[in-house]
């Protein structure tokens, strides 16, 4: 199944049913009065978030939804059916902009959030509304209402306590997979992510955190190398980054060009990811060459320009309980 975090859909409202033209027909009472019905309102175009869903893919080739037109009122005072709605099911977090007007109608952040995007069209008055002392036997019911058409732009951005960020490599899918309840796809080759993966983790009193895997930041992300610009704005809603760093790299010096590097795409593509908490993970410590005492210099370094920072093995598990109390206690207390 595929990853799909945009969509543009046609939306359109039911019509409202017409109003009826009837006189009363009783035996005794040849001349009775209007008792045509009104016609039913149209149904309404609905938008609901679900936690069940985590892609667009599920939308699959469908662009047009209708709802259904209200019915006709008919005589005997008796009014037309209401149209059903037709209700669209999207992922917790989509944003919803008129394309028209690019007004944004909806952000869906919750759980069963829904928006009626389009409502249905008002239903006719029948003629039993239209009698007068002057008519009495009027003629004529209205027309129903028209529905409304949308053309409409949805947009995913992940709802996530936590963001695992870092260039390509550095074990940020293996981390993910060791700390949370997913499995993402795990290679040793380059953007072997190439869809964000959300997890799970669980700690007690069935206190849990959302943590997504951003992939495909490299240089010049922000302006469309590598995968990293579509999946920068996955990272707006998260409250805490874990910013993967790769200690088996040769030259301590490249993790701090590293770390500069994936916080200029972030400065680059909005300014306000940079000032989002931020904790350093030096990865792969079982395959590091340099000494203790150059990791702890290293984490020095981070620590002197305001960053908590870990050292562990997401092989190995060496440091994620330290890794996972720190995230709780950013995120949860």
């Amino acid at each position: 199944m595929g990853f799909v975090d945009e969509a543009e859909i046609t939306v359109r409202s039911g019509d409202g049913g017409a109003g009826c033209v009837s006189f009363r027909r009783e035996r005794f009472l040849p001349k009775g009065g209007p008792d045509g019905g009104d016609g039913g309102k149209g149904g309404n175009v609905l938008i609901k978030a679900t936690s069940r869903l985590h892609s667009l893919y599920d939308l699959g080739s469908r662009r047009s939804f209708k709802a259904q037109n209200g019915e006709s009122g008919r005589g005997k005072n008796r009014s037309g059916k209401k149209g059903k709605d037709i209700e669209i099911l999207v992922p917790v977090g989509i944003m919803i902009t008129d394309q028209e007007t690019g007004a944004l109608l909806a952000d869906l952040v919750h759980d069963h959030q829904q928006i009626a995007v389009v409502e249905g069209g008002a239903g006719g008055k029948g003629n039993q509304h239209f009698a007068t002392p002057v008519n009495r036997t009027p003629r004529f019911a209205q027309e129903g209402q028209k529905g409304t058409e949308k053309r409409l732009k949805l947009e995913l951005k992940l709802i996530a306590d936590v963001g695992i960020i870092g260039l390509p490599n550095t074990g940020k899918s293996t981390l993910l997979s060791r700390i949370s309840n997913a499995h993402p796809k795990i290679g040793d080759y380059p953007f072997t992510t190439i869809t964000p993966n959300l997890g799970i983790v669980s700690f007690e009193n069935e206190q849990t955190l959302a943590v997504a895997d951003i992939p495909g930041l490299v240089e010049g992300a922000s302006s469309g190398r590598g995968l990293g610009h579509r999946f920068l704005q996955h990272i707006e809603r998260t409250r805490l980054l874990v910013h993967v760093l790769d200690l088996s790299k040769p030259e301590p010096e490249d993790l701090l060009k590293d770390f500069s590097t994936i916080n200029d795409e972030l400065q680059r593509y909005h300014p306000s990811l940079t000032t989002k908490d931020q904790v350093i993970v030096l990865n792969k410590i079982d395959l590091s060459t340099i000494g203790e005492a150059d990791i702890k210099r290293i984490a020095c370094s981070f620590h002197d320009l305001g960053y908590e920072c870990i050292a562990i093995s997401a092989l190995t598990g060496q440091g994620l309980d330290e890794l996972r109390r720190v995230l709780k206690e950013k995120t949860l207390t």
